[in-house]
């Protein structure tokens, strides 16, 4: 596999997209190292990466996310927190990390809440006094929070490699969401006081009250969403298309901002972003038969993990395994290539699936905001247009936070594990 990783790492230096870089090298591996096997393998093994049925949950809840980041949902839900939270220390950094949190029951991607969320809050946020590097830091970490969230690419995923059930993991996510959403905001209370960064004045019961009129349906979509697969109503496919309806109901006859001519636009969007997690989904599948094939975790694993590993030594390694890998690849990929490797191990030590894909996707979530690599950095110097350095400036004492959650959650499982074990599904 030494050809794979040099091939692999020069087109990443000569700046090829992701994918190409995934497949050409095993392309190349496939050419040189064994060329008694049909390269028709790799589409083969393409086309079984996203022929599972539960995948189709993935473009329905991209264009619900799409609807509702095209109109004024995002802009409703932040002047909602807004006017309750902004006359308090750390005000409008609570709102950011409020918004996020519930904008991640929309969108469920970490990339879709930087730009709605990030671009409403961070002009507000350097005119209260905060430094470009912190609102910057804020913005992707609290982002992150999105996919823990339901509805999350992250759980769907994992869920269809491991056979976990989607709709337990999606409740999964909400209580680790919660927790960070606390800790963030405790973080940046403090912060703000320390720092006198000005508050915003209080808003009256009138505005607060039409503030609650204007965004309180915008909270229909995870109603819908999370109530309707928490009560047995829904199936997580079934859940996916009623927030598609509700998006559109919400933004055609409510807010009154969808017009034909977007909705075709919104439909290309969503066909595109699609198309992109589809190509990762198939991509990660062919590496992940590869190393297969080669039988590289029957080498590999054992000099790791030991031969009768306990389980949190086996979560242990999981979690940093994950970590690393996301801070360098797409969380959907890693989720991909990393999962048949170790899901032996956890089925043998008895690990909950649910509590270790929480965790899995929650190190998906630090890995995309961690330097060297993390997707939402490059995120956040496109959609804001500042350099590398200044995004990561100030991003290590939220990572430190989401480190701290990992271990809480590790000690105390209930805490994602709660709301599943009580559902009726």
């Amino acid at each position: 596999m030494g050809t794979v990783g040099l091939v692999m790492i020069a087109m990443l230096l000569l700046g090829f997209p992701f994918v190409i870089t995934l497949i050409t090298p095993l392309m190349v591996y496939l050419g040189l190292e064994m060329p008694l096997v049909n390269p028709q393998v790799i589409i083969q093994q393409m086309i079984n990466g996203f022929a599972a049925p539960s995948l189709v949950t993935v473009p329905m809840f991209i264009l619900a996310a799409n609807i509702m980041t095209s109109g004024k949902a995002a802009n409703r839900l932040v002047n909602m927190i807004r006017v309750f939270v902004g006359h308090i220390p750390g005000g409008l950094a609570i709102t950011t990390n409020a918004s996020c949190t519930l904008f991640g029951a929309v969108s469920g991607s970490t990339q879709a809440t930087v730009s709605a969320i990030g671009g409403t809050m961070r002009p507000m946020l350097l005119k209260a006094g905060y430094s470009s590097s912190f609102t910057l830091a804020l913005i992707i970490n609290a982002s992150d929070i999105a996919l823990l969230i339901p509805p999350s690419i992250g759980f769907i995923v994992y869920g269809v490699v491991t056979a976990t059930s989607i709709g337990k993991l999606f409740l999964a996510g909400i209580g680790p969401g919660v927790l960070i959403f606390i800790l963030f905001s405790i973080y940046v209370f403090f912060y703000s006081k320390l720092r006198n960064i000005a508050i915003l004045e209080k808003a009256s019961w009138a505005e607060r009250k039409q503030a609650l009129k204007e965004g309180i349906p915008v909270m229909g979509f995870p109603l819908i969403v999370v109530g309707g697969i928490y009560a047995g109503i829904f199936s997580p496919t079934e859940a996916a298309a009623a927030g598609v309806a509700y998006g559109l109901i919400l933004e055609t006859f409510l807010y009154k901002t969808m017009t034909w001519k977007k909705l075709v636009q919104v439909l290309l969007d969503a066909g595109i972003v699609t198309g992109v997690v589809f190509i990762l989904v198939g991509s990660g599948q062919v590496f992940s038969w590869m190393i297969s094939f080669l039988r590289i975790p029957q080498q590999v694993m054992p000099a790791i993990i030991g031969t009768d590993p306990t389980q949190l030594q086996l979560i242990i390694v999981v979690v940093i395994a994950y970590f690393v890998a996301c801070m360098f690849v797409d969380p959907i990929v890693a989720i991909y290539v990393l999962s048949p490797i170790f899901q032996p191990y956890v089925v043998a030590t008895g690990i909950d699936p649910v509590l270790l894909g929480t965790l899995i996707v929650l190190q998906a979530a630090i890995g995309s905001a961690t330097p060297p690599f993390g997707c939402d950095i490059f995120t956040a110097q496109l959609i804001f247009r500042r350099p590398y350095f200044e995004v990561i400036r100030k991003i290590f004492p939220f990572i430190g936070i989401l480190i701290l959650s990992t271990a809480l959650i590790i000690i105390f499982p209930q805490i994602a594990l709660f709301l599943p074990q009580t559902a009726g599904i």
